[in-house]
């Protein structure tokens, strides 16, 4: 398995681009395959499928969309090729955002995603792609606790825990919260 292919760009495709290492070509499928220049020294994150009948290199731009990738072919029904065109015009921040805000139309705006895969990755990959800014300070139990005391739902806070920030005091973390809850 291979974690990345640094070399020059030789060839730019509609679904790929080919990259030379120490003359050998990769052939590496990419979300937006224009979004490289030509002749141009880079690094690209690769995954790689291997079936029976291929061997395919996947390419990513960082390690953030590589990961996103990963998570994402192990959804059912969510293959490499189904799962590419989300990064050609999605940020993997915009990505996760529809995950999160389970925002079926935002998904479904990529070539070959239904209603089925879009409920399907939401299903799978909600509230396991945004890192808990709070999980491992202790205010985060303490914060919970008193937004519970004040009669809020468990899944409503945990949408909103994220965006607290943990280095600020009990008192100014459960106004945050507050705020955001209220809207």
């Amino acid at each position: 398995m291979y974690e990345y292919i640094e070399g020059i760009i030789k060839d730019i495709e509609s679904t790929y681009v080919v990259l030379d290492n120490n003359g050998i070509g990769y052939l590496i499928n990419v979300a937006n395959p224009y979004s490289y220049n030509l002749n141009d020294k880079i690094k690209i994150y690769i995954y790689q499928q291997i079936r029976e009948d291929e061997n395919s290199l996947y390419g990513f731009k960082d390690k953030e969309e590589k990961e996103l990738f990963l998570k994402l072919i192990n959804v059912k029904g969510l293959g490499p090729k189904m799962a590419l065109p989300l990064f050609a015009t999605g940020s993997t921040d915009g990505i996760k955002d529809a995950i999160e805000r389970e925002n079926i139309l935002y998904l479904k705006k990529f070539p070959k995603i239904g209603d089925k895969v879009a409920r399907q990755i939401i299903l799978d990959l909600k509230g396991k792609l945004v890192e808990n800014k709070v999980s491992n300070v202790k205010t985060n139990d303490e914060l919970t606790e008193a937004l519970k005391g004040l009669g809020y739902k468990p899944q409503d806070i945990n949408k909103i825990i994220p965006s607290i920030k943990a280095d600020d005091p009990i008192e100014i973390q459960i106004k945050e919260a507050l705020k955001l809850l209220l809207k």
